[in-house]
């Protein structure tokens, strides 16, 4: 047995709800949280010194096509069509299965540097067996907790093959209890004809796979919800995606079957998906994760979705979210809206040990634990406050820095993919 204490630190836990602990320890048994409580008494653990450290759960992306990374602000000023038709039209199809895994790689890292220990990996560029192949390599060799998301491709036509989605469960997914798990990212009502969404819905129910999938007002089904409700399929392992031009009865359905909506807040209001959410979504008490969705378009890391889920919460219906309930969503809210509630988003013993530490003595956050340090983590804190990062008791950064071996060769890769796949697009 490997024992890991956490000592003395400013910790938040999130469950039940916020609150803040000072000058409190966390022991961890090998893969696991054990302890939680000021001066713990224990021999043979490894010690990391966690004063003037935030000792917080691992934060949880629950959207992002990762695959993305070497596409970084290839779309920061167009609309959400030029990005359709440039990254899923034109850069997707130059994609070679080395480029999916070592772009799907780096943004699995970037995750770990900043401190989001799970990811929901929505990889739609699944064009060849062997992107998918190349996706879950990827994330695999990041050492981060992943929920693998088969999707589909807009852009590439139907590529709904039961057969290579049983292939790759098969091959790779034979445990729920392992680091990288599956789901199924389907088009959906909103984007393809019903009889696709009743085989894509009855396949991911013969294969134990929760669902992940946009979700707007059309251009196919108007009222999305009430279509996969009218048909059966409105069931509690679904989360969906955006939802901002869902009125408020089609959201009330998907909390009432026990589903959940993951926003992206910054990409929503920077592409123009439409207002604002999380209001709407929080006054009906509807679980919600948060998401970056594409770094193509918005900062990749955690800190800056936070904010964005806070600032531009004023401008949309309902109720006024709160530091605290940002960073719920950003924790124990995103693991139950991946179904992962009882594993992870809390500190509470028996939980996953996914941790996260960030520095209180740096200049931007210097002095804010003594005054709101769950504030000061949704507000002010950014991926150069992370200190430590530990994903099933594993470290995997510290003293700020990440640990993989593939960190300079991803870099490399990474930087002469896109170098390629930006050969020929117009400025």
């Amino acid at each position: 047995m490997e024992r890991t204490l956490l000592r003395n630190g400013w910790v938040i836990d999130t469950e039940p709800a916020p609150v803040v602990r000072p000058k409190t320890d966390v022991l961890i048994e090998d893969d696991r949280i054990v302890a939680v409580g000021p001066e713990l008494s224990v021999a043979d653990a490894k010690v990391i010194d966690a004063t003037d450290r935030i000792v917080m759960p691992g934060l949880v992306d629950t959207h992002r096509h990762t695959w993305q990374a070497a596409l970084r602000s290839v779309a920061v000023d167009i609309d959400l069509m030029a990005y359709l038709d440039l990254v899923g039209g034109v850069l997707a199809s130059r994609f070679t299965s080395e480029d999916v895994r070592v772009s799907t790689l780096a943004g699995a890292l970037e995750c770990l540097d900043a401190g989001i220990t799970t990811l929901q990996d929505f990889s739609h560029i699944q064009r060849r067996p062997e992107h998918a192949d190349a996706a879950v390599a990827g994330l695999t060799e990041a050492g981060i907790r992943a929920v693998f998301g088969y999707g589909y491709s807009v852009a590439a036509g139907d590529q709904r093959t039961p057969s290579e989605v049983r292939r790759v469960r098969d091959q790779y997914f034979r445990s729920d209890a392992q680091l990288v798990t599956m789901a199924l990212g389907p088009l959906g009502p909103s984007y393809q004809r019903l009889d696709q969404t009743i085989e894509d819905w009855r396949m991911a129910a013969e294969l134990g796979l929760r669902i992940f999938v946009h979700v707007g007002s059309g251009p196919v089904a108007h009222r999305p919800i009430e279509t996969l409700r009218d048909q059966g399929l409105l069931t509690a392992d679904t989360t969906y995606v955006h939802a901002n031009s869902l009125p408020d009865d089609e959201l009330k359905l998907i909390g009432e079957s026990g589903g959940a909506v993951s926003i992206t807040p910054a990409v929503e209001a920077r592409m123009g998906h439409g207002a604002p959410t999380v209001g709407r979504l929080a006054a009906l008490g509807v679980t919600t994760g948060l998401g970056v969705d594409v770094v193509t378009s918005v900062a990749g890391d955690p800190f800056s979705v936070m904010r964005a889920t806070l600032l531009t919460g004023q401008f949309g219906e309902g109720v006024r979210v709160s530091p605290a309930d940002v960073l719920r969503m950003a924790t124990i809210d995103g693991a139950a809206a991946l179904g992962m509630r009882d594993r992870i988003g809390s500190l509470s013993p028996g939980k996953q040990a996914d941790v996260v530490l960030l520095r209180t003595d740096a200049l931007n956050l210097v002095g804010a634990v003594h005054h709101d340090p769950i504030g000061a983590v949704v507000t002010a804190a950014h991926p150069g406050n992370v200190d430590t990062v530990l994903v099933a008791g594993k470290v995997v950064k510290r003293d700020g820095q990440l640990l993989s071996p593939a960190l300079r060769p991803t870099l490399d890769a990474v930087a002469a993919a896109a170098q390629r796949l930006a050969a020929g697009v117009p400025d």
